[in-house]
Parts: C-alpha cells; sequence; structure tokens
C-alpha cells in the first residue's frame, strides 16, 4: 500500500543518523533508506524503484529536493508511482558506485544529485542526475521523466540487439526474430524520433510511442541505425527500411560533413533557447505553406491537430509523427494512396525549403575518431549494398582524413612497450599507427582510446571490402598491431580502454558493456575475428576468445548489455562463407557477381577481391592466394569451415552457393 506523507510528517528516514538523510526526513516523498524492506516491497508490489543518491554538502542536491521532493504534487506522484530510496553516497559508496557507472554508461556522464530507476530487482535501466522541475535548456522536467517512465519510457533506440537478432534470424529462421525487428524498425521510422521532413534520428523518445524525442542529432545513433536499417532492407528489401538509410546518410552528408572529409558530433536539441522548435509545426504552418487541400492530407497523415501533441513547444505544436499505415489514412479521408503519398511527398519538399529558413540547432563540429569509423562502416557498406558511389565516396574521404589528420607523427607515436614485438596479435608488415581521439579547426589532440582504434579499423575493413584497394586493409591490420601492443591485458584478457603509455590516472579500467555506444572490447573482438579471417592470422581469434571468455557469464545474465559482443559472439561461433574474388573491379561481368554477395545480409563473411595479376593483393591476403580466372572470365570462390565449392563465374551459381552456404 503506498504511503502517501503530508509536508512537515516525518517519513522512514527519521530513523536514521545520516545528516542527509534526516534533510529529507520530513519531505512528504514516501522515502526509504536502502534495504531489504524497499527492494522486497518493489518486488510485491512489482514498481520501479526511484533511486537517489546525494550528499549534505551537493549544492544541486538540495536545489532539486527543493524543487520536486518538498513539491506536494511531485512527491504524490513519486509514491504513486515508484518506490523511493534516498542514499548518502558517503555512507554507501558501494551502492553509489554500481549506479554511477551504469548512469554513465547510459548518457556518458555522472554527478550528483543522482537519479536512477531500476526494476524491482534493482537493474538499472534508466538515470540521470540533476532534473528541473519543468523542461528546460534541453533537460527533461522531472515529472515528465517519470510519467515517461510509467509509461514504458523513455525508450532508446537499440540497434546493436537488433542486429544481433537479424543474425540470429539468418541462422535459425526463426520468424518471430525478424517481426520483432521490423516491427521496431518500422515504428521508430515512423515516429518523432525520427525526422520525417530532414533525416535522420533525435537521441531518444521520452515517451512509449517512439513520438517525443530529446531532439539532439547525435552522430554515432546515426550511423548504427543506418547499418541497422541498411541490414534490414538486405533481409527484407523493404523499401521504408531503404528509404530511412539513405535519408539518414543524405542527413550527414548536407549537415554533419567537414569540408575535409571527417563527421561532426552532435546537434543541439534547441534552437533560439527553445527545445524542438526547429522540428515543430502548426496546423496554421501548414495551411499557408501547402495550400488547404495538401494541409488536410498532410496533417491527417502526420498526426497534425490543433490541439497538438507537444506542449512544450506552446499551443498547437505538433511533432511530425506517422500513427497509421497510408492506406488506413486514405480511406479515412476518402482518397486514394496515391494521392494521399503524392501531397505527403509535395509537403515534405515544401516543409524542408520552408524549415532551412529557420534558425537551425547549433552543432557540435569536433571529429572525434570512434564516432568517424561507426560512420565510416557505415557509408562503405551502405555504398556497396544500395549502389550508391557518392557514399562509397563519403567512407574514402574519411578514411583519408582520419588517416591524414588525426594519425600521430611516427616520431610521436612510439612507446618501448609499442615497439616490442606483441606476444600475440596483428604484426602485419606495415608499422603500427597511433591515432588521435578528437579533431578540430585544423587541430588534433589527446591520445586515442581503444574504441578510437577499434571504430577506425573496422570502418577500414569494409572500406576493404568495398573498393578492394588494399592500403585499408593494411592499416586496419596496423590498428590492430597497435592495440595488441599498447592496450592488452595479457594477464586477465580483455583490453584497456587507455593505452600503456597514457597518462597516468588513479585507475586503468576496461570496457566491455555495450550502451549507447559499443564498448571498445566488443569493437576489438570482432574485428580481431575478421582480420584474422581476412589474414589468415589465427593468433587474433586467441584475443577475441579472451574478451568473450572475461564477459560469458555477463553476456547470459544481462544480454540486452552487450549487443555489439554478441554480434561478435555470433561471428565467432557461426562464421560465415569466405568469398574470394578473381577479375577486374571495373568490369562488368565483376560487378555482376558483386551484386549478388551485397544485396545479401551477411554479417559473418567477408570477401576479398584482386585482379588476376594483382600480386601484392595476393601476397597481403591469403584469401585470395593461387586462385584464377576461370577462363579468363572474373570468377568467384565461396568457402566456409575450411571447404570450398567450385568456382563459378555466373552470377546465378553464386546466388545458389550463398543461399545454400547460409
Amino acid at each position: 500500500m503506498t504511503e502517501i506523507h503530508a509536508a512537515g510528517a516525518a517519513n522512514r528516514l527519521i530513523h536514521e543518523t545520516s545528516p542527509y538523510l534526516l534533510q529529507h526526513a520530513h519531505n512528504p516523498v514516501d522515502w526509504h533508506p536502502w534495504g531489504p524492506e524497499a527492494l522486497r516491497r518493489a518486488q510485491a508490489e512489482d514498481k520501479p524503484i526511484l533511486l537517489s543518491v546525494g550528499y549534505s554538502a551537493c549544492h544541486w542536491c538540495h536545489v532539486m529536493a527543493h524543487e520536486s521532493f518538498e513539491d506536494p504534487e511531485t512527491a504524490a506522484m513519486m509514491n504513486e508511482l515508484f518506490v523511493n530510496i534516498k542514499v548518502d553516497r558517503e555512507e554507501r559508496p558501494d551502492i553509489d558506485a554500481i549506479y554511477m557507472e551504469a548512469v554513465q554508461a547510459m548518457t556518458g556522464h555522472g554527478g550528483w544529485p543522482m537519479t536512477v530507476f531500476l526494476t524491482p530487482e534493482g537493474k538499472p535501466f534508466y538515470g540521470g542526475t540533476y532534473f528541473p522541475p519543468a523542461p528546460r535548456q534541453g533537460m527533461p522536467g522531472f515529472r515528465q521523466v517519470m510519467q515517461a517512465i510509467a509509461g514504458d519510457a523513455p525508450k532508446f533506440p537499440q540497434p546493436m540487439n537488433l542486429d544481433f537478432l537479424l543474425a540470429a534470424y539468418l541462422r535459425t529462421r526463426d520468424a518471430t526474430l525478424l517481426q520483432a525487428v521490423t516491427y521496431t524498425l518500422t515504428k521508430m521510422a515512423w515516429g518523432g524520433i525520427y525526422d520525417q521532413i530532414g533525416g535522420g534520428f533525435h537521441r531518444y523518445s521520452t515517451d512509449a510511442l517512439w513520438l517525443v524525442p530529446h531532439f539532439e542529432k547525435m552522430l554515432y545513433d546515426n550511423a548504427q541505425l543506418a547499418r541497422t536499417y541498411l541490414h534490414a532492407w538486405q533481409v527484407t528489401h523493404n523499401p521504408l527500411f531503404r528509404r530511412i538509410v539513405e535519408e539518414t546518410l543524405d542527413y550527414v552528408l548536407r549537415e554533419m560533413t567537414d569540408p575535409a572529409g571527417g563527421f561532426y558530433s552532435a546537434q543541439d536539441a534547441d534552437s533560439e533557447g527553445e527545445e524542438g522548435k526547429f522540428f515543430l509545426w502548426r496546423p496554421v504552418d501548414l495551411a499557408a505553406l501547402l495550400g488547404p487541400a495538401d494541409a488536410r492530407l498532410f496533417s491527417a497523415y502526420y498526426g497534425v491537430t490543433a490541439r497538438g501533441n507537444f506542449p512544450e513547444g506552446g499551443p498547437g505544436a505538433s511533432i511530425l509523427y506517422i500513427q497509421r499505415d497510408a492506406a488506413v489514412v486514405a480511406a479515412d479521408l476518402g482518397v486514394s494512396v496515391e494521392k494521399l503519398l503524392a501531397a505527403v511527398e509535395r509537403g515534405r519538399k515544401t516543409l524542408f525549403a520552408a524549415r532551412a529558413q529557420r534558425v537551425a540547432p547549433g552543432r557540435d563540429d569536433k571529429v572525434l575518431a570512434e564516432w568517424n569509423g561507426l560512420m565510416l562502416q557505415a557509408f562503405a557498406e551502405a555504398g556497396a549494398a544500395l549502389d550508391r558511389p557518392d557514399y562509397i565516396a563519403a567512407a574514402r574521404r574519411a578514411a583519408e582524413f582520419l588517416l591524414r589528420e588525426m594519425a600521430q607523427e611516427p616520431e610521436n607515436s612510439g612507446s618501448e612497450a609499442a615497439a616490442a614485438p606483441p606476444a600475440s596479435g596483428f604484426q602485419p608488415s606495415a608499422s603500427s599507427i597511433r591515432l588521435y581521439r578528437t579533431y578540430k579547426a585544423g587541430r588534433a589532440h589527446l591520445n586515442a582510446y581503444l574504441e578510437d582504434y577499434a571504430a577506425v579499423a573496422l570502418g577500414l575493413v569494409a572500406l576493404y571490402q568495398v573498393t578492394f584497394e588494399r592500403e585499408w586493409l593494411a592499416a586496419a591490420a596496423a590498428l590492430a598491431q597497435t592495440i595488441v601492443a599498447n592496450f592488452r591485458d595479457p594477464a586477465r584478457g580483455g583490453f584497456f580502454q587507455t593505452s600503456n603509455d597514457h597518462e597516468a590516472l588513479v585507475a586503468r579500467r576496461k570496457d566491455f558493456i555495450d550502451s549507447a555506444l559499443p564498448s571498445g572490447n566488443s569493437l576489438v573482438a570482432e574485428l580481431f575475428l575478421r582480420l584474422s579471417r581476412l589474414l589468415d592470422r589465427p593468433e587474433g581469434v586467441a584475443d577475441a576468445e579472451g574478451v568473450m571468455q572475461v564477459m560469458a557469464n555477463a553476456m547470459a545474465q544481462q544480454p540486452d548489455a552487450f549487443g555489439r559482443l554478441l554480434c561478435a559472439l555470433e561471428l565467432y561461433l557461426h562464421p560465415g562463407v569466405e568469398i574470394a574474388l578473381v577479375g577486374d573491379p571495373a568490369a562488368a561481368e565483376t560487378r555482376a557477381l558483386l551484386a549478388e554477395v551485397r544485396g545479401r545480409f551477411l554479417p559473418n563473411s567477408v570477401i576479398a577481391l584482386a585482379a588476376a595479376e594483382d600480386a601484392e593483393s595476393r601476397a597481403l591476403i591469403p584469401l585470395l592466394a593461387d586462385r584464377g580466372a576461370l577462363g579468363g572470365q572474373p570468377t568467384a570462390y565461396v568457402c566456409r569451415n575450411y571447404v570450398c565449392n567450385l568456382p563459378v563465374t555466373r552470377p546465378a551459381e553464386l546466388a545458389r552457393q550463398l543461399d545454400g552456404s547460409r
């Protein structure tokens, strides 16, 4: 039974000794101290836990207490929706450390007051620090957050988990896995979390319907989501998924690309000091821009009403979203689907032009190596699969930028540890490469982290498998050598986040959890497995195994926290085909063979290509060794588990081998 406390009445904290807890003993919030009573109650009532952690000298802890915990209406909502626990971090540093790490993984930052939402079993699923009583400066209001969570929200995109489900579907043919992925991707593509006018995804949805986003756009979200939608298109050939890929990547080219080739980090949620203002529309706007007939159709399709769906934006403010299929909307309006969609397309173009006259959100124009590696991979894969040479060109420019502007000079990049041959791992003929983490206005600085090296290297591997220009593969192998020499933990397995010549900090941590970004160890495991197959370097598999062994129990217990690592595990346990092509990459016959490969989602496969006379590529890539062109024709060799099919020269023959080798 929920207990409602009047202002001034004592709650359970009155029996505590902590001055911080006693400061909250007369809040109208039904606070519990941390302990079995609170946890038992949460499980008995099947309620989530609202955990608030702070300390007595914390200024913003007192501000939030005054604004929210002393407010009777806010307290009533807390008491109704949650089991509320208050913790003094100075008394319980163990609890503070556990949940602070979770908040940092979810949001990228931490601090106090710390506000964490837990399952009845105590597992964190959302968190933050200070929440104001009402939305301001891009921060959601505390009541807004609570209400959204009690509506099974906020909802964060989970592209890594969806990619794992797609890979599992290919192996098992369990239709429920594919249905789960396509349903989620469709709802996200229809929702306000997706910019229906300009393309690209906002950070997350504050509700359970993917309707109301936190409006900032992050490069890493769009890189990962573009790949996931691409993979879903390769499996289903649903035109919606292809459209989302292209609109997202076109947005990045248009608004997030540095002239030198790198990709910018983020766009703000606010413009002109108001959250989401750039993205909101009212019926009067649509009528003026589209005319009454098109405005009627457009408004019905995108849910624009006089009431609006985003009160924080003012009267009638609406976020564009699609609630119903076009056929249903058209039937309700008494028009054909073709007429509806034609009006929608005209409207999107008109609104895009009108929106361009508004004050745009601010842009964070620094270039981060890790995030660029993720986007490089997305552009390379999409360029190949969708036959978009402009995407491949963008990927190539990004790779050149990273290796030109964000690679450290050789004389500043070494250390004794790096100079010595590593005990295991990749030792290509090329020297190792050291990276910087960040770049802006012509200056790169700060030593790169594990995730920077691994993400960039994976992007380079993807670019090689699109262009078959061997310098990208050689650079990826050189980055892998740096990882082994400078980040590997030979004693306990896995890889540290910082290099062995990094600035000395109080602790040298390892990151394994895949949150909004994949962990460095997950990326390394995947990188080493792919390079091992392309370069025939089995020593790299042992290091990948080490990562997965360290996290085996954790992956089994909390699989949703290890989406990218599970993809690496899927690659390890169920390696796909190895495809070697011999022929002129520019020849029409070679491109026809490639098209059979690129139209499919083959996440666990590797591909290499070289012209018959390209001895250097054959020397670098054993997969190509001793492979010739049959009858002088471009030829494909498909192998799996050390067993090879007969070489083929026709796309239909290759298609049969690929379909039978999954």
